[in-house]
C-alpha cells in the first residue's frame, strides 16, 4: 500500500478506507441546476466531463462514462449499443445521473457509487467502507494459481489447498482463489464486521459458500492464531495487509482519506505491523513447506528479508519476489521450511467456531 501503488492506481478506483464514512457530507452537496438540452448519453459524458474536470476530479472522463453507463444498465460506456448512446435518456435517468455524479464530485469512489466491481471476472458487491480491490492485486492471485499449478504437494483432505486469507475485505481474492480452483477451501478472516458481512454476502451471490469459512478475527490479538487450528494445518496464505507507511498516510487522495478504513491501510511505522503479526502466526499454521504469498510496498522485500533473517526460530524463507505491473517489486513467496510448531497447552483452542450463517 504506497503512495504510487496500491494507494494512487488512477483515482477512478476512489481509494478510500475502511473504518467509517467521514467524508460523507452528502447533506451539504448542492445540486448542479438541472441539464437543459442534455439528452443523449454521449451529451452526457461530454457535459459532466467537463464539469469533473473543472472541479478537479480525477480520472474525470472514465467517472462520467461509469456513471452514464451503468444507470443505461451497461458496466462501460464502449459496452453501450450505438443506439443508446445517441438517444434521449428520459427524465429519470437525467436525475439518476446527477445524483451520482454529484456523488463524484465528493470524491467518493466510482466503486461505491456504482455499489459493484469487476476483480477476475467476478463481479462483487462494493460498499463503504471496506477496502476496494485494487487491480494489481489480481497479480498476486495469478501468482498463486501459478504456484498452485505447480505444484504437487498443494493438495487437501479434500484434494485441493487449504488456504487462510488475512484480512479478506470485500472477499476479492478469497473468491477469485475458490473460483478458479475448484477442488480448493478457504478460511477468511477479517477484524471488521463489514468486511465478514461483505464477503459473505459476496460469496453467497457466487454461491461459494459451501466452500469458505469467513471468521471475524483480529490477527494482532495474542493467542489469536489458536482459533484457526480446527480446520487443520494450512496449504498457503495469502493477504494484502495494510501495508502504507504511517508517514505517508496524510498524503493519499480524498477518495482514500474520506472513504475507506484507514485500519485497512496504515502498516504502521514502516508498513510492517499486520506483516510481522501474519509472519510469526504463519508456523503454528502452515504444513512442512507451506507458502505465504503477501502484497507488499516497494521497499518492504527487502524490509520483511532482514525481518525474517533475524527470526531464524520461525523457520520462514523469502523464496521469491515478483513485480507488479508497473515494475514494481510488490508480491513476496514465503515458505516453511522446518516442522510444523507444536500448539502450546496454554493456547490450545476451545470448540471449532460456527461458520457464519448464510
Amino acid at each position: 500500500m504506497e503512495i504510487g501503488g496500491r494507494m494512487l492506481w488512477p483515482l477512478l478506483s476512489g481509494l478510500g478506507r475502511r473504518k467509517g464514512t467521514r467524508g460523507w457530507a452528502f447533506s451539504s452537496w448542492q445540486p448542479c441546476r438541472p441539464l437543459a438540452g442534455l439528452l443523449s448519453a454521449t451529451e452526457l459524458v461530454s457535459h459532466w466531463t467537463a464539469v469533473f474536470e473543472k472541479r478537479g476530479i480525477p480520472e474525470a472522463q472514465a467517472s462520467s462514462e461509469y456513471i452514464v453507463a451503468h444507470v443505461l444498465g451497461a458496466k462501460t460506456f464502449q459496452s453501450l449499443r450505438p443506439v443508446l448512446r445517441t438517444q434521449s435518456l428520459t427524465p429519470w435517468q437525467l436525475q439518476y445521473v446527477q445524483k451520482l455524479s454529484g456523488y463524484r464530485l465528493q470524491r467518493m469512489p466510482v466503486q461505491y457509487i456504482l455499489g459493484e466491481w469487476d476483480f477476475q471476472g467476478l463481479t462483487l458487491k462494493m460498499a463503504p467502507p471496506v477496502f476496494i480491490p485494487r487491480p494489481e492485486t489480481e497479480g498476486l492471485v495469478e501468482w498463486v494459481l501459478e504456484e498452485v499449478a505447480q505444484s504437487s504437494c498443494a493438495a487437501g483432505a479434500q484434494g485441493g489447498p487449504l488456504i487462510l486469507e488475512v484480512g479478506c475485505g470485500s472477499g476479492a481474492i478469497s473468491l477469485s482463489l475458490l473460483s478458479q480452483l475448484p477442488q480448493s477451501r478457504v478460511i477468511a478472516v477479517d477484524k471488521g464486521e463489514a468486511a465478514i458481512c461483505l464477503t459473505q454476502e459476496n460469496a453467497q451471490r457466487l454461491r461459494l459458500l459451501d466452500r469458505i469459512q469467513i471468521i471475524p478475527l483480529d490477527v494482532t490479538l495474542e493467542g489469536s492464531w489458536a482459533h484457526l487450528l480446527p480446520w487443520g494445518p494450512m496449504d498457503l496464505i495469502v493477504s494484502n495487509p495494510p501495508y502504507v507507511f504511517h508517514q505517508d498516510m496524510e498524503q493519499l487522495a480524498p477518495e482514500i482519506r474520506s472513504y475507506e478504513d484507514p485500519v485497512a491501510l496504515d502498516g504502521g511505522k514502516e508498513g510492517m505491523d499486520i506483516i510481522t503479526h501474519i509472519l510469526a502466526l504463519a508456523p503454528w499454521l502452515l504444513k512442512d513447506s507451506g507458502s505465504i504469498f503477501l502484497e507488499v510496498d516497494p521497499r518492504h522485500p527487502e524490509l520483511v528479508g532482514s525481518w525474517l533473517q533475524s527470526r531464524s526460530d520461525l523457520s520462514l524463507d523469502l523464496v521469491a519476489v515478483r513485480q507488479d505491473f508497473c515494475g514494481r517489486p510488490r508480491f513476496l513467496h514465503i515458505q516453511r521450511s522446518g516442522p510444523q510448531h507444536g500448539c502450546p497447552v496454554e493456547a490450545r483452542p476451545g470448540p471449532q467456531p460456527a461458520r457464519v450463517p448464510g
